[in-house]
């Protein structure tokens, strides 16, 4: 063996190698670090620009806030390497939105479940859908490496006996929905939730068969000493969360938007953004960091109010990108409500506007759907509608509790005794609901865009071109 393939494979074991199993969870307690494992994809974690996200990352993050521990995430980039990294004692952790199956469960300790899922069939929109489950005999499915999912396919071998599966050595659901896209392969199984908030990304891949399979999802831990106190830890977290509502609320800050999402909407919405998109975008960007916002919300808002389109004109008189009315124009300092430039800055002036005049007890993201809404309808209706919230009992201070009193500001039984009267309150909660999706699928784009790719494989690189392994020897 050379000189640069014992280095190379050398640095590829240290790297390996990490925390042994009899001290990590002493360091824990010593230094305060926890370290999780999970695996790239909008559902778990990922980027979002230069900040941390993902529904696992948030959770694990509020549990290490709340117990006072500083946060080391490791990727894994596939299951395998996910249960590896495990079974080895080198994290202390596993979070990345896996089901508690009986084959980990045997190796590993897992936590106390915190969401149930149920696995579904995915196919292309056109192409032959399985409607039973006799009809995924002798068909392309495939399926995540590693993934609970083979254990179900597993279980149905017996009523299918003809139903096979390809296995992909990925730990990115992303990467299934494109295959399927691609149409390199007929079908794909994945959790419905993640399916439901990533077809935002693919609306031509459709769910046409529910496996009918309740998976709980929790957390995995090494099955080591020290391991079982941090387990109890967890489970107590979660209880504590679960009661309170944290849970809920991380939940709806990311999995709100597929409830209402459309999937003809969001097939003509990505057409769009290929199509008239990069036309406006550096112009967008411009006008959102002048007025420090997140560019793909105003983005969302000006498609929503004009799908791009700087002429558009309503009967109503309303006009332009961000369809501003002649007196907020005025009030605005819009000049010229068809010029994009000045129509923007209107618009997201307006939306800043909206956002300070708010009570100051709303959060976020609370805050931002309750200045949309606004947007649409009005300040003054959007405060009947919280005081209709208030009065059944309801949080006026959560969209949620808000948007399902919108629609009876048009109702004759009810507008009338509200302050500022009749309002057209569906269509407000239409206008939210879409401005969400649309946010939401160019978060995911830019997800798809910059996924977290896997290092280079040393041993590899030392094998198959030593030129390449020298920097390395170095």
């Amino acid at each position: 063996m050379s000189f640069l393939k014992i280095i190379a494979m050398s640095l590829v074991l240290i790297l390996l190698w990490g925390c042994s199993e009899d001290d990590i969870f002493q360091e824990l307690a010593g230094n305060r670090e926890l370290i999780v494992v999970t695996r790239n994809s909008p559902t778990t974690y990922y980027f979002d620009g230069d900040q941390a996200s993902g529904f696992e990352y948030d959770l694990i993050k509020a549990y290490a806030t709340a117990r006072g521990y500083t946060l080391r995430v490791e990727v894994a980039f596939t299951l395998e390497e996910f249960t590896l990294q495990l079974d080895r004692g080198q994290v202390h952790l596993g979070a990345a939105g896996m089901a508690i199956n009986s084959k980990r469960a045997g190796t590993l300790l897992a936590t106390a479940p915190y969401l149930q899922q149920q696995p579904v069939v995915i196919y292309k929109s056109g192409k032959r859908r399985p409607r039973r489950l006799a009809d995924l005999s002798r068909r392309d499915v495939i399926v995540l490496s590693g993934s609970s999912h083979i254990e179900v396919l597993e279980n149905l071998k017996e009523q299918v006996p003809l139903l096979t599966w390809r296995e992909v050595q990925t730990g990115d659901t992303l990467e299934l929905m494109q295959l399927v896209t691609e149409e390199k392969a007929e079908l794909a199984v994945l959790g419905a939730a993640e399916f439901r908030l990533q077809q935002q990304l693919y609306p031509r891949l459709v769910a046409a068969l529910d496996l009918e399979v309740e998976e709980s999802i929790g957390w995995y831990l090494p099955n080591i000493a020290g391991a079982d106190v941090l387990q109890t830890d967890i489970n107590l977290f979660l209880e504590t969360a679960q009661q309170s509502g944290e849970l809920e609320k991380i939940r709806e800050r990311h999995f709100g938007t597929t409830r209402f999402s459309s999937r003809m909407g969001a097939f003509t919405f990505n057409r769009r953004v290929e199509s008239v998109l990069p036309k406006w975008q550096p112009l967008i960007e411009r006008v959102a960091t002048e007025y420090q916002m997140d560019w793909r919300l105003l983005a969302a808002v000006s498609y929503q109010e004009s799908h791009w389109n700087p002429t558009a004109r309503s009967p109503t008189g309303v006009e332009g990108m961000m369809m501003l009315t002649r007196n907020t124009a005025k009030e605005l300092n819009v000049a010229d409500r068809r010029d994009p430039q000045q129509s923007l800055r209107g618009g997201a002036r307006f939306i800043k506007n909206l956002l300070r005049r708010l009570p100051a007890d709303i959060e976020q993201p609370h805050r931002l759907w309750m200045a949309l809404a606004a947007y649409n309808i009005g300040l003054g209706h959007l405060e009947d509608a919280r005081v209709i919230a208030e009065k059944r009992g309801l949080n006026p201070h959560i969209w949620s509790d808000v948007r399902s009193q919108l629609p009876k500001l048009q109702n004759p039984d009810v507008y009338p005794s509200t302050r500022f009267g009749f309002a057209r309150g569906n269509e407000a909660v239409t206008y939210v609901d879409n401005i969400r999706q649309y946010y939401s699928t160019l978060q995911l784009m830019a997800v798809a865009d910059e996924r977290i790719q896997p290092p280079l494989n040393v041993a590899e690189m030392a094998g198959n071109n030593s030129a390449l392994a020298l920097p390395i020897a170095l």
